[in-house]
């Protein structure tokens, strides 16, 4: 008895011809009417910004919609469907791309707070170092100014204990920008 290789029948998977222009107006077919034509298509653009800003669909098929009028801008030959579709899709786009600046936005002044912040911290440790300097030697000559860069490096508690045990010599010999090279 031999074994044959059976292979099971082709099931053909089920299709459905869809009129775009005759689906209920609803969240759920708003995906396939944005793909139809026209006044379907316009429709369902209005209905899709109109969807609050933190629905997951409205953000997902703006950032869609965005690609899809670029892939088809950059286009060299524009059919008049194509320049149509440009058209109805410049309100999707011109909505993703404010959202999108905005973020951009908010992200920079975050950054920019927290650069702020860091700076400021930094320039706070200076002139604290500074002002150990001078009142523990009389004065801040340039070759003392040398060592402060160093010592910025170094943990605050670290850079402190070093400002308040260590000898002028000791810094310069330490911390001496000729000793950082």
């Amino acid at each position: 008895m031999g074994l044959e290789a059976r292979t099971a029948p082709a099931v053909a998977a089920p299709a459905a011809i869809v009129a775009i222009n005759q689906l209920p107006i609803t969240e759920d077919t708003l995906w396939l009417r944005i793909l139809g034509k026209g006044v379907n298509q316009e429709a369902a653009i209005s209905e899709l910004i109109a969807l609050s800003k933190d629905n997951p669909l409205r953000q997902n098929a703006l950032e869609q919609i965005a690609s899809w009028r670029i892939n088809v801008q950059m286009n060299q030959t524009l059919t008049e469907d194509d320049r149509e579709l440009i058209m109805m899709l410049s309100p999707a786009y011109q909505e993703w791309r404010l959202a999108t600046l905005q973020e951009g936005r908010q992200e920079g002044r975050q950054e920019g707070r927290q650069e702020g912040r860091q700076e400021g911290r930094q320039e706070t440790q200076r002139l604290f170092m500074e002002t150990m300097l001078r009142v523990r030697f009389g004065s801040l000559d340039e070759t003392l100014s040398g060592v402060i860069e160093s010592l910025l490096q170094l943990p605050t508690e670290d850079a402190a204990r070093f400002l308040l045990q260590l000898s002028r010599e000791e810094l310069l010999a330490r911390f001496g920008t000729s000793n950082n090279n």
